[in-house]
């Protein structure tokens, strides 16, 4: 039997250790995007504006430290594995030690618009001729660079925008709410994840040429990218998808438990599932019309007759109890779960899809964790999220190419 200890020495390493990250990043999208590399096991080092920092720093909900100083849970969802630098690239030291931090890293990540670098002095042509290998990733709403600049590129965006113009907005909500976005900040997380792709792309080309290139990532082409359904239904056909009811062409129903809803996916035409729940619903009469076998109908007899009738059953019965009854007649099933939900999941808990990395005052703080697992490799890192500033003389020091004394006067300087 092989013991913990060689199982252990047998584990490879991150993929991404000794990599080296800059993280000019701010607010989810980048952030998210270099958290990824950090779990990976990258160097993700965060460079911030002096005093305010990364101006999610501000938002609140708040975690409260002993001392009464706060910081942001918003914050803490997206930065842990990181450093952070305090620096001012407006100003010649900092640019000098900005420059020296470029010189030795492998991955720039910027999303503060549309040529945002470029007006500090480091457009993508000053970058590569510092650093002919870097990777230099920028997220903005609409691209930003050379060739592929559109009539939107200049418009600032964020989550609301780029779900409403990516098409998810148009498709969620009711017919009588008018477009909702999706509730959590998928305009942001699903662009990170994309630049986390687009960046491991760009090295590997690096690997095999030598050369590092500029990844313009776009918020709006990401939104687009993941309108899988609807978007091949109007090639094919023409029609645009919506909320209304014409556009359920198979069954995909909410359903009432007593203590809140389960979803019922893709069930149209499956005469054995609807027969094995209409029995155990106490409606048998219904298997005998083939309407309530999902045969030839739309998305309106769905809501307004056989969602109905399932939830005269239905409502009595706690949703976790009613899954499972569900899952037992064959159907593809769900919980409809909320945060709190989430959090005390079984089963996410033996994906150890939760991380403690703390609130930086030395407490706890809950995150959910990367969900790539590589079963191959030493567990991911858990490192709280660093204070502004708070590897300043690590970092500018030793990479930035500066002294102890300019480190001291930049900060007495409010540069640092």
């Amino acid at each position: 039997m092989t013991s913990p200890a060689n199982l252990e020495s047998s584990l490879q390493p991150l993929p991404l250790q000794g990599l080296r990250v800059l993280d000019a990043t701010h607010i989810v999208a980048g952030p998210f995007c270099a958290m990824i590399l950090a779990d990976m096991g990258a160097e993700v080092i965060k460079i911030e504006r002096p005093g305010s920092g990364d101006r999610a720093r501000e938002n609140d909900p708040f975690v409260e430290g002993p001392d009464g100083s706060q910081v942001s849970a918003r914050y803490l969802g997206v930065n842990r594995n990181k450093k952070s630098v305090a620096l001012d690239l407006r100003d010649p030291v900092g640019k000098r030690a900005f420059e020296n931090m470029v010189r030795v890293s492998d991955v720039l990540l910027d999303n503060w618009g549309p040529g945002a670098m470029s007006r500090l002095g480091f457009s993508y042509e000053r970058l590569s001729e510092i650093n002919a290998g870097l990777v230099y990733a920028s997220i903005s709403g609409y691209g930003d660079s050379d060739g592929l600049r559109g009539p939107y590129s200049n418009w600032p965006a964020n989550n609301p925008c780029v779900q409403g113009m990516g098409g998810w907005m148009v498709t969620t909500g009711t017919p009588d709410s008018g477009p909702q976005m999706v509730g959590d900040n998928m305009g942001d997380s699903v662009p990170g994840v994309w630049t986390a792709l687009g960046v491991m792309l760009a090295l590997e080309s690096r690997r095999k040429t030598g050369l590092g290139q500029h990844v313009d990532m776009a918020m709006y082409d990401c939104m687009a990218a993941h309108t899988t359904s609807s978007m091949p239904l109007f090639q094919s056909t023409g029609q645009v998808t919506t909320t209304a009811r014409e556009n359920m062409f198979s069954a995909q129903l909410t359903l009432r438990a007593s203590d809140g809803y389960v979803v019922l996916a893709g069930a149209g035409n499956a005469d054995d599932k609807w027969t094995a729940m209409w029995n155990l619903a106490g409606r048998p009469e219904l298997a005998a019309d083939p309407r309530y076998l999902g045969r030839g109908v739309t998305g309106p007899f769905y809501i307004s007759h056989i969602v109905p009738a399932i939830e005269e059953w239905s409502q009595n019965i706690p949703k976790r109890e009613l899954n499972q009854h569900l899952l037992d007649c064959g159907f593809s099933m769900g919980i409809v779960q909320d945060a709190a939900d989430l959090d005390s999941c079984p089963h996410l808990a033996s994906r150890n899809m939760f991380v403690d990395s703390g609130d930086t005052y030395g407490g706890s703080f809950r995150t959910v964790n990367t969900p790539v697992q590589l079963t191959g490799c030493v567990d991911t890192p858990v490192i709280p999220p660093p204070t502004l500033g708070e590897h300043n003389h690590d970092v500018l020091c030793t990479i930035g190419g500066l002294t102890a004394e300019e480190v001291i006067r930049l900060e007495a300087e409010g540069k640092a």
